[in-house]
């Protein structure tokens, strides 16, 4: 895997509306309960550290409590992907 290189869609030529912003600060609170729902149902458990043989992560918490540093994790993601689909053509707009 040394050669991999990551090729993110270029999102760089895409403007965000402020709905649009909005969406994606109420989606990235969403991908974080989301995630924490699944690690739940699969017997993880809120631990000091992550321990993939313990099922233990520090981040099962709800999104509120989370530093700003965590958050910014699933802000990005949201972030790029909605920005990658409105690369892609997609227009995202509230109805």
């Amino acid at each position: 895997m040394a050669d991999y290189v990551p090729q993110p869609i270029d999102t760089s030529a895409v403007r965000l509306t402020d709905a649009q912003q909005a969406l994606i600060d109420r989606l990235a609170a969403n991908v974080h309960e989301v995630w924490a729902r699944k690690r739940l149902d699969d017997g993880w458990r809120l631990g000091p550290s992550r321990n993939d043989n313990a099922k233990t992560h520090p981040c099962l918490v709800p999104y509120d409590n989370l530093p700003e540093s965590e958050k910014d994790y699933d802000r990005i993601m949201v972030d790029q992907v909605i920005r990658a689909a409105i690369a892609l053509g997609y227009h995202i707009e509230k109805p």
